[in-house]
């Protein structure tokens, strides 16, 4: 069981750093910012919103929630944010806690995989905690790359990204 533990635990800090990171790193590299803020309606996000939201899950499920680290979140603040922060600041951003969740991710004990934790209002042990950021963090990735090609109308040539 410790390898299948090791598996799952390594295939999701994969998933994390090497697949979805980078492929939104390629969409902030071809938008402006006024295109990383752009929102088809106002009832939809921008991926600046996007971003923002994303690193606001990852620090409550993984950071505070798996990880038990101390953490600070307004996700109503998430959604609402007009103000174009600049690519470099939410790419800086989305790194940061990548790299925190990743630290804490590493350190899970096949052990602590059935431990209960309480996030956001949910009763769930960590193996569903990081399966739920993992699903949640691509579910969003998708939508940055969507709101990319219909702001650019161009290929994002994701395929030359590393594999898997």
């Amino acid at each position: 069981m410790a390898d299948t533990a090791h598996v799952f635990i390594e295939k999701s800090r994969n998933l994390l750093t090497a697949d979805y990171v980078p492929k939104i790193e390629r969409c902030l590299d071809l938008l402006s910012d006024e295109d990383i803020w752009w929102r088809p309606n106002d009832v939809s996000n921008s991926i600046g919103n996007l971003i923002l939201h994303l690193c606001g899950n990852v620090t409550m499920w993984i950071v505070g929630g798996v990880g038990k680290l101390p953490f600070d979140r307004n996700r109503q603040l998430e959604f609402d944010e007009r103000r174009q922060i600049p690519s470099a600041e939410l790419r800086s951003r989305l790194k940061s806690v990548v790299s925190q969740a990743d630290d804490v991710l590493k350190e899970v004990d096949s052990s602590e995989l059935l431990s209960r934790r309480h996030i956001q209002g949910y009763d769930v042990n960590v193996l569903e905690a990081i399966y739920h950021m993992v699903e949640h963090f691509s579910m969003h990735t998708g939508q940055i790359i969507l709101l990319s090609k219909a702001r650019l109308a161009q290929d994002l040539r994701l395929w030359e990204l590393k594999k898997l």
